[in-house]
């Protein structure tokens, strides 16, 4: 095998949307992510509107006034 070559695994600092923090190992020291365990619908059981950037309410008003 070649030395060198695989990169180095540090503890890595998990940030949350919702809040929560935890800890894992990976190639970065922090990771920013949008949603977990804690705040997923299909672990919570809670069917929550996770809305990206506003798309869903721009989706709402675009179709608001369309009739039946």
């Amino acid at each position: 095998m070649k030395s060198d070559i695989h990169p180095k695994y540090v503890k890595c600092k998990v940030t949350c949307a919702c809040g929560n923090v935890f800890e894992c190992e990976s190639t970065t020291a922090a990771v920013n992510i949008g949603i977990c365990s804690k705040c997923h619908p299909f672990f919570t059981g809670k069917q929550k509107l996770v809305d990206t950037e506003g798309r869903v309410d721009a989706f709402r008003r675009r179709y608001a006034n369309l009739k039946k």
